[in-house]
């Protein structure tokens, strides 16, 4: 049987490694531990016991500091720092300093940073220096808004085909519907996908009720943040809104980085902004993106929350433009043009941490709601829900009824790290999950059926299915 002091330490070994992995360098103990540092200090513990760690695998605990508690009854605890060693006979790791950025200033310096368009290049590109974001943390408070343990989980259900209470609109009735989502306009016949309702499993979705949301909306901006997928949710939410607002008394604003309905009678907006990587970047032309590389400035996103800081509902998104490949990062503090080459997920998780900061600094959950849309699956390789089949999602009419499907398209550890990036944002941000009542369905893609920036060629028209 295992000392019960010889588990305390494996579990605080496993916890220290963790912390290491994270790029921190201070740990805060809780009292009862303290007895557990003594004794790895003083080498009390066997270094050869398994599960624990042998003596050169002990050094990753060298230089970290422990920050403990100086009473654990005080309400507010005072902390001190103490150096964590096993001392000079056993081996050490070379250190290493992670450089940790404030995001989000207007200035890192005299110099104003450059402003990102298509036309700004990296003067030389270097390896990811590991900068890591140092976002504000700030924990729920009382009065926030909190989630109750007993409501239903509205993701979680089901497609039911009903073709009495939908299609909630029509296509060819929305004034504002785009040449990319206009499916049967471009010569798509079936439309049965469009009869399709989600049923979660331990509740009932409220019947759509548009009087009653514009009178929710009345006097508010409600402004959808991110990429051609939230896009597509602002204009379904235009078209859901606008039947019942004379065409006298609705305009939208021509297309624009920020472009806007509005219903007068309401004094209300319903908004998209252009985001697709939520912080600055060279592709945040709405229509002139389409670029050989991704730059980004990872550590702010003023040139947008300028215009979205003052809404009053946000509905953000961003995913598949990280898949595309290496992303050149141009720190706001960077005079000379020279950037650093990252992985998309990497690129993506610094670009969270400053939107996280933005929204844990300034979206007051009692005033503003803050909803983040998580990633929109693919459905390329049909294979995935049909095995021997080589095609993609082209002439799919149904969809999956394989519960808890999931595609190769929809990455996990892209949707592990920004449930952690919300987790410590708490009850200031509501996720909306439509990942796996997304992955059901793979006929609900446009596929050909749309406008295309550039013409398909003769092979991909005449056969569809190759991806």
């Amino acid at each position: 049987m295992i000392d019960p002091l010889i588990l305390e330490c494996m579990a605080c070994r496993e916890a220290i490694l963790l912390v290491r992995n994270r790029g921190l360098n201070r740990v805060i103990v809780e009292g009862d531990s303290q007895e557990v540092i003594r004794s790895i200090n003083s080498t009390s513990i066997p270094q050869n016991i398994s599960g624990i760690s042998s003596g050169q695998e002990f050094s990753i605990f060298n230089s970290i500091l422990f920050l403990l508690p100086a009473s654990s009854h005080d309400a507010e605890m005072e902390q001190k720092e103490i150096p964590f060693s096993f001392g000079d006979h056993l081996p050490r790791k070379p250190q290493t300093t992670v450089t940790y950025i404030e995001p989000n200033l207007v200035t890192h310096s005299s110099r104003v940073p450059e402003v990102l368009d298509r036309f700004v290049r990296c003067n030389v590109t270097k390896d990811y220096s590991g900068k890591k974001i140092q976002w504000v943390d700030r924990k729920p408070k009382l009065g926030q808004r909190s989630e109750s343990l007993e409501s239903c989980d509205v993701f979680s259900g089901k497609w039911v085909f009903d073709n009495k209470s939908c299609p909630l609109y029509n296509e060819s009735d929305c004034p504002y519907m785009s040449d990319q989502l206009a499916c049967h306009k471009h010569g798509r016949s079936d439309l049965g996908y469009q009869y399709w309702r989600w049923q979660p499993h331990n509740c009932n979705l409220k019947r759509w009720n548009v009087t009653e949301m514009w009178e929710k909306l009345r006097g508010k901006r409600l402004m959808f943040v991110g990429d051609s997928l939230n896009r597509g949710q602002w204009i379904s939410m235009v078209c859901l809104l606008q039947s019942v607002i004379p065409a006298d008394k609705r305009s939208m604003s021509p297309n624009a980085p920020l472009t806007i309905f509005r219903a007068e009678e309401y004094d209300a907006t319903v908004e998209f902004l252009w985001a697709p990587l939520l912080v600055d970047s060279n592709s945040d032309d709405p229509v002139n993106h389409r670029l050989n590389e991704r730059i980004i400035r990872p550590d702010s996103v003023l040139k947008h929350s300028s215009k979205w800081e003052h809404a009053d509902i946000l509905v953000f998104n961003t995913y598949l433009w990280w898949r595309q490949g290496p992303v050149k990062l141009l720190w706001s503090n960077e005079e000379n043009g020279v950037c650093e080459e990252l992985d998309g997920l990497g690129a993506m998780e610094l670009a969270m941490e400053s939107w996280a900061d933005w929204v844990a600094s300034k979206a007051n959950s009692l005033e503003k709601r803050v909803f983040f849309v998580t990633m929109s699956p693919t459905h390329l390789w049909s294979r995935e829900w049909k095995p021997g089949n080589e095609g993609n999602c082209y002439n799919e009419k149904f969809p999956i009824d394989w519960e808890g499907y999931w595609g190769s398209g929809s990455d996990l550890p892209t949707m592990r790290m920004v449930e952690r990036v919300l987790s410590r944002l708490g009850s200031t941000v509501s996720v909306l999950n439509i990942t796996q009542l997304s992955e059901y369905r793979k006929d609900g893609h446009p596929s050909i059926y749309r406008k295309f920036w550039e013409t398909l060629s003769p092979d991909q028209l005449s056969n569809p299915m190759t991806p």
